[in-house]
């Protein structure tokens, strides 16, 4: 037993800790096997664009000094990008930490945060760190039930979580439906647009969050350079907001938690609309290969908007999990039969499709 257990904060025990997907080199070491690739956490598999890494080689030698706390240089990069003001912008250690950040800005003890029960798992994190209540919304065919999330709000609400595209089920939030959400949020909830597939999502009916922020003051849209600008390893996120919620936030905002060579990598990264078209084509060609693998092996699946498609399989996730790590590949299991699959390059995609066939042959 722990020592300290008698003095920890209570609402600690109700978290269950983020396990990552599993790392290259873990199954390298316990395998003893090489040329691993890993479909399991929704990495750019093209990795980050040439730019970015110049630009870090670039500042490689300032590393003894700390970063720009108010992250001015990719602050007004990012607004003439985005075409927002740079103070509704703020910046984190990915947008994992601003979710953290807004819980801790926002939940007093015992107040209500709204999440579906087939989302992002850092949410319920967040909400036992700040000794919130999480209120957990069923879902509806493995998407948001609005109605459910109508039906849940109540005087206590103070925090509601969207993840639009969803992770791990790659589905969407349509804008008739935001809309129709919004208009039973009051101001004082605040409502949390978590965007960090938004650049795969390439629909009509998809509502881009930054589009609402003038209609909506209560609303925080969040996106990162994690995903379609392949800058996981630098965490780095960022956020738009109406200026007072910024204002707030930065209170509880460590000093210097966006680090250097990431401030410096996602200034550049914005700039080479190369690689992000790429990065889409591969997508989109290794959705395609993978639709048509799944149908052929009798694998279901949910169609996606995001980089990665949510599978079930015909017996324990965590087994086919196993035999595929055997093999050379990771994925990432989800409860049950079900899994997430991350998109590969043309290359990965074959591979993977190698392993399952063999698996199926079993």
């Amino acid at each position: 037993m722990n020592k300290f257990i008698n003095i920890a904060k209570k609402s600690i025990f109700n978290i269950n800790p983020y396990v990552p997907g599993k790392p290259i080199e873990e199954v390298e070491r316990e395998y003893k096997i090489k040329n691993i690739i890993k479909l399991a956490s929704n990495e750019n598999p093209l990795g980050p664009s040439k730019l970015a890494i110049a630009a870090m080689k670039k500042k490689i030698k300032e590393v003894n000094l700390y970063p720009d706390s108010s992250v001015f240089y990719l602050r007004n990069t990012l607004s003439k990008y985005l075409n927002v003001p740079a103070n509704m912008l703020m910046f984190g250690n990915g947008s994992n930490e601003l979710e953290q950040l807004i819980a801790e800005t926002f939940v007093n003890p015992g107040e209500e945060v709204l999440f579906s029960e087939l989302s992002f798992v850092v949410y319920p994190i967040v909400t036992e760190i700040v000794s919130g209540h999480a209120v957990v919304v069923p879902h509806k065919n493995f998407k948001h039930d609005i109605d459910g999330f109508i039906d849940r709000l109540s005087d206590k609400t103070k925090l509601v979580f969207l993840c639009n595209p969803n992770n791990p089920t790659g589905t969407i939030i349509t804008k008739k439906e935001f809309e129709r959400f919004m208009k039973y949020v009051n101001h004082r909830i605040i409502v949390v647009l978590d965007e960090a597939y938004s650049e795969y999502a390439r629909s009509p009916e998809y509502p881009n969050g930054i589009k609402y922020l003038k209609r909506y003051s209560n609303l925080i849209v969040l996106r990162t350079f994690s995903k379609i600008y392949g800058l996981a390893g630098l965490r780095i996120g960022y956020g738009i907001a109406d200026k007072d919620i910024v204002d707030l936030i930065d209170r509880v905002r460590p000093p210097f938690n966006v680090n250097l060579l990431a401030q410096y990598a996602a200034e550049a990264a914005l700039k080479d609309k190369k690689h992000i078209k790429n990065t889409l084509k591969t997508n989109n060609a290794g959705k395609k290969f993978l639709y048509r693998l799944f149908k052929r092996l009798n694998i279901d699946f949910i169609k996606t908007y995001a980089n990665f498609i949510f599978v079930k399989f015909n017996r324990s996730s965590m087994e086919i999990f196993k035999k595929l790590l055997e093999k050379g590949v990771i994925i990432r299991p989800q409860q049950e039969n079900y899994a997430r699959i991350t998109i590969g390059t043309k290359k990965d995609n074959l591979k993977l499709a190698k392993a399952l066939k063999e698996i199926a042959e079993c």
